[in-house]
């Protein structure tokens, strides 16, 4: 894994169908998340404030700003964002069995502890500065993310026993990791913390 320019911990956004990444050459400097909630109101004469009824949770939505730069060794910025836009592609490896249609992947930003498994619903970016050639060697990328999945909807799975997810085998292969697993498993690659307790592994980064 490289590190960034200042030798720290990149954040890593992951293509989950192909396993490609993205390394953030600069970590992000800040970064927002956002949910909004649907609300019915009702009316409700000769009162001050409507009745509310809650209709359905929307989903959480991560946006942050990335930061490439190029320029030092003169190449092209784009070699560093490119796989950012194969992430907002259809692809084949995510087509639905019964209507045969794809659908771009789903994709899981981590920074250190935080792992948020999301589409990419908005990609920009603005390249800043080029080469007397016209090679672009710097640019600002911003992402907007919006969640897949319900981290909490992992519950009461075994109908036999009512609670946790049934019992599995699974042979380890060569290179593979505890969070490609847990999205084969549960489509939710911040799961592996729950295969690591279950397994009793001490160390799972190791």
């Amino acid at each position: 894994m490289p590190n960034t320019r200042g030798n720290l911990q990149p954040a890593v956004i992951e293509n989950l169908s192909t396993h490609e990444k993205v390394y953030c050459m600069f970590n992000p400097q800040e970064y927002t998340l956002a949910k909004q909630n649907q609300w019915e109101t009702h009316e409700t004469k000769g009162l001050n404030v409507p009745k509310v009824k809650f209709k359905q949770g929307g989903a959480e939505t991560l946006r942050l700003q990335l930061f490439f730069d190029t320029f030092a060794e003169a190449t092209d910025v784009r070699q560093h964002t490119q796989g950012l836009w194969q992430m907002m592609m259809v692809t084949d490896q995510e087509k639905n069995q019964r209507n045969n249609k794809s659908e771009p992947p789903h994709v899981a930003f981590t920074w250190g502890e935080f792992s948020f498994e999301a589409v990419i619903t908005s990609l920009s970016q603005k390249f800043t500065l080029f080469l007397a050639s016209g090679t672009p060697v710097r640019t600002v990328v911003d992402v907007s993310f919006q969640q897949v999945e319900d981290k909490q909807d992992y519950r009461a799975q075994n109908p036999t026993s009512g609670g946790g997810p049934p019992v599995r085998t699974h042979i380890v292969q060569a290179e593979e990791r505890l969070d490609l697993i847990a999205y084969k498993v549960y489509r939710d690659a911040s799961q592996w913390r729950l295969i690591a307790r279950e397994n009793g592994l001490r160390n799972p980064l190791r």
